[in-house]
């Protein structure tokens, strides 16, 4: 069917544009180019936009109606990755908070996030084949600046970006099969977002950004779509349900949404619907679908089509700046 031979085609064209990428030397230090707000329209027609995009809504398919404990094959990129993730987190033991005066933005988060400079090259390099370890120069902004600012000690929905530009680029050199969408999804998101909340809590970092009350939570939203994802289909579970007393917490190790609400719950207090308004309005829609698709659209306009947060995303040669081709 046309259909068919249009899938097939597009499945060739990526293994050759993934062939291209993995013999090619040009690799460089990705640099922010966005430098004017009349400047974001070369972003959202640019290849880097379309690959996130596509990165986004591949991951959000994967995951449509599947549980976290549901069985899933990964490969063994994810296992690294992981490794990666539990080391880093291992670096926060090791770098405690240190005593000081301001209550907010712990000064050790500096020793920490020079740490992982200081070994980002390395860390890098054990999640790509040997004929890859030349891309590690572009990939490392993405994963240093994809745990928050160092100067400001803050985190937000732009250093989310980043880190899931980081493991968007290693699918789009092939050290991520395609077939792993749904364990990044259920495994390395997960480990991520456990990683984030310990650095979030140990240094007490700031929200970046001025969302405040209105924005989904005060430092991710990808999960939040994604999670929405799982959840379709679930007749057991409507939107309204996640903002009932005990529902989050009895069904936060099967779904990512779940954990998130169950997060916020924790950490603020106070009636749900004047802490987190923007969900609290979610809750309002009818099904899932109509949840994620929203949330989707709302990501595009709020972080992706924002000035204050595309300013500082990098672009190499992997996410490029250079017009999407047809």
């Amino acid at each position: 069917t046309k259909s068919q031979a249009y899938a097939e085609g597009a499945c060739v064209a990526i293994l050759i544009r993934r062939k291209m990428s993995a013999t090619k030397k040009d690799f460089r230090i990705p640099e922010r180019l966005i430098k004017l707000p009349e400047d974001m329209d070369k972003w959202t027609k640019s290849q880097a936009y379309a690959e996130m995009i596509g990165f986004i809504y591949t991951l959000n398919e994967s995951v449509k109606g599947k549980m976290n404990s549901d069985p899933l094959s990964s490969s063994p990129a994810i296992d690294k990755l992981l490794a990666m993730l539990d080391k880093l987190s291992v670096w926060v033991d090791e770098i405690p908070p240190i005593q000081q005066p301001q209550r907010f933005g712990n000064q050790a988060f500096r020793k920490w996030r020079d740490r992982l400079s200081e070994n980002a090259q390395s860390l890098i390099k054990e999640l790509l084949p040997e004929n890859l370890h030349d891309a590690a120069v572009e990939l490392e902004p993405y994963l240093r600046e994809g745990f928050g600012n160092r100067t400001r000690i803050d985190y937000g929905t732009g250093h989310e970006l980043k880190f899931m530009a980081f493991v968007c680029c290693l699918m789009e050199l092939g050290a991520i099969p395609q077939s792993d969408a749904a364990a990044v999804v259920i495994k390395i998101v997960g480990r991520y977002l456990d990683l984030m909340r310990k650095i979030q809590t140990v240094y007490r970092m700031e929200p970046a950004g001025s969302h405040g009350v209105w924005g989904l939570d005060d430092f991710q939203f990808l999960p939040f779509i994604w999670g929405s994802a799982q959840l379709i289909g679930n007749h057991k579970l409507e939107p309204k349900s996640f903002v009932e007393p005990d529902v989050p917490e009895t069904y936060a190790k099967d779904y990512l949404f779940m954990s998130c609400i169950t997060y916020i719950n924790k950490v603020k207090t106070g009636p749900f619907s004047e802490h987190s308004n923007t969900l609290w309005g979610i809750s309002g829609v009818p099904d899932w679908n109509k949840v994620n698709s929203g949330l989707i659209k709302m990501y595009k306009a709020e972080v992706l089509g924002k000035f204050p947060v595309i300013q500082h995303f990098p672009f190499g040669t992997i996410l490029s700046l250079d017009p999407k081709k047809s």
